[in-house]
């Protein structure tokens, strides 16, 4: 099995970026392959809303025309057999870079067979890790939960992490891990 993870925050050793490594590790531990992207490292612009209509390609050839990282991470998308998504939670929902990411996706994936491709029906996990007072961790996994159908995917799992339970959440992320790479 691989597992392609994509990482929405900018700091490598920080709480999203910890919660990433451990789901990573059961992963790996089941003997199958775990890849992390960090989103902000990646160049990829926001939608331009191509045409006068708000749309564009994505729509009639379920691509977009922006020539930046998106196909590639779309294509490491396609080619594995599960997508993790962690964010940090900023005002209740997304990091920024997650949430450009999962904007232009769901334009390509909604309306055009070309974009479902090897995505529609594929299981993701979402991860979402606040910080502060751990708040809005469980409003942002409904909001990623919300995009990832939209798009297709098959929502396996939304974990919410607060910085207060990071440890054992981190626990429970390592397990999680370990179960998808045996039963997706």
């Amino acid at each position: 099995m691989k597992v392609v993870i994509l990482v929405g925050s900018r700091n490598p050793e920080g709480q999203t970026a910890r919660a990433a490594d451990a789901f990573k590790e059961g992963v790996i531990r089941k003997g199958s392959q775990a890849e992390a992207v960090f989103l902000p490292q990646m160049k990829i612009e926001r939608c331009r809303q191509c045409e006068e209509n708000g749309w564009g390609i994505c729509r009639t050839e379920g691509r977009c025309v922006i020539e930046d990282d998106f196909a590639m991470l779309v294509e490491k998308i396609r080619n594995a057999d599960a997508a993790v998504f962690a964010s940090p939670v900023y005002f209740h929902d997304l990091s920024e870079s997650l949430r450009s990411f999962l904007d232009r996706l769901r334009r390509i994936c909604r309306w055009h067979e070309t974009g479902k491709d090897r995505i529609e029906g594929k299981a993701a996990i979402g991860i979402c890790v606040a910080g502060g007072s751990g708040n809005g961790a469980p409003a942002c996994t409904v909001s990623l939960e919300k995009v990832l159908t939209f798009c297709g995917f098959q929502a396996v799992d939304m974990i919410p992490v607060r910085r207060q339970n990071l440890e054992m959440k981190l626990a429970i992320l390592r397990e999680t891990g370990a179960w998808l790479a045996t039963n997706a």
